[in-house]
């Protein structure tokens, strides 16, 4: 069975791997995805911040309700 989705169980899953490693697929808008690895950096109540491991090292934020509409994926090392 599968386990409910509410945005309670996601900041709760995302908190459990807070500094861990995380690859982020993120939708860009019109047709393009966005492929990013970083670390979770923080967890807020509303957002959570991820600090991108690119070339110019920057943060983004996201907010639980975009996990859950699958506006942004996240996949966690294992």
């Amino acid at each position: 069975m599968e386990r409910l989705k509410t945005i309670a169980t996601i900041k709760r899953d995302i908190e459990g791997h807070l500094g861990e490693k995380v690859t982020l697929k993120a939708n860009g808008g019109r047709k393009k995805i966005l492929v990013n690895n970083g670390v979770i950096e923080s967890v807020y109540p509303s957002i959570f911040v991820v600090r991108l491991e690119s070339d110019n090292e920057r943060t983004v934020t996201y907010s639980y309700s975009d996990v859950l509409t699958n506006t942004v994926q996240l996949y966690f090392a294992v």
